[in-house]
């Protein structure tokens, strides 16, 4: 048998049902190249295979088609312009939650809030929020005191390698939720499991952890617990963020409501799909009053 040419394993890897993007990385994994170098393929694609990384991308696309993820397979994710380190320790992080981010970096700049403001990120898994907030704002007026907490001791050495690869400063409280925290912040936000139990997604979602994804039979449990704490712990004027399902919002928005807060608000994804809902802390002057809502 002839050593494969880089185009005819990656015709090869597309035969077993990959996906082109997905056995392009692969392949150039296997070959020790970065992520953005597909343009290397296209000049390369005659090119022989060496015996070694032709072996590596073919264990490599046998675990892809069976469904794991590609961020485990080559150990990575890029989120909000940061490449993190995932396994199967943690959620491999979504591009539908930078709309999390987003919404909490307008808030975190607003005028009405303090220098270095305290943040929470509930849930942090392999740390994606609090570290894509803590490098946003690591060189403006509001550096934020960030506090990154998992109920996971796992997730969070994830986390905390995270940080020290990206030279951020940040603290870790493991907690389930907000049982071991015991201060105040002027922004709370989470990407809490939000799937229903018996929800048939998840058994494509199999290879990560499924304490990160369902929650309960309407997939609201977390999510009704997070409303619950997180009055006793936010700053008056403070931001509840929360990411939900693609269904989800109205309901979210009447939990957050019917506990006290006000301002209650969702934000659309990129997909025109309402994403993320929060409120506002009542007392003093508030902090990001005024942003648009979805619907």
């Amino acid at each position: 048998m002839n050593p494969p040419t880089c185009a005819h394993a990656l015709a090869a890897a597309q035969a077993q049902g990959l996906d082109r993007l997905d056995a392009q990385l692969l392949l150039l994994h296997a070959l020790g190249k970065p992520g953005d170098a597909r343009a290397w393929l296209l000049a390369h694609d005659t090119d022989v295979l060496p015996e070694k990384p032709a072996e590596d991308f073919r264990a490599m696309c046998a675990r892809r088609a069976a469904g794991e993820p590609l961020a485990y397979i080559v150990g990575s994710k890029e989120f909000f312009g940061l490449t993190l380190q995932v396994d199967a320790r943690v959620l491999v992080p979504r591009p539908d939650t930078e709309t999390l981010v987003d919404w909490a970096l307008e808030c975190l700049k607003a005028p009405a809030m303090p220098p270095k403001p305290a943040v929470l990120d509930l849930g942090t898994g392999s740390g994606a929020i609090a570290l894509a907030i803590a490098y946003s704002l690591r060189a403006t007026a509001h550096q934020a005191r960030v506090v990154a907490v998992d109920a996971s001791a796992d997730a969070l050495d994830v986390a905390r390698d995270n940080a020290g690869r990206l030279g951020l400063s940040l603290d870790f409280i493991q907690s389930h939720w907000l049982k071991e925290v015991g201060e105040h912040f002027h922004l709370i936000l989470s990407n809490p499991p939000y799937i229903a139990s018996a929800d048939p997604h998840l058994e494509a979602l199999a290879y990560e952890p499924l304490t990160a994804l369902a929650a309960g039979e309407d997939g609201l449990d977390d999510i009704r617990e997070i409303v619950r704490q997180a009055p006793g712990h936010l700053l008056a004027g403070g931001w509840l963020l929360l990411e939900h399902g693609y269904d989800q919002a109205e309901a979210v928005c009447a939990l957050l409501a019917q506990e006290g807060f006000v301002q209650v608000q969702s934000r659309l994804d990129l997909a025109g799909i309402a994403r993320c809902s929060g409120g506002l802390w009542p007392g003093g002057q508030g902090i990001g009053a005024g942003f648009q809502t979805a619907g």
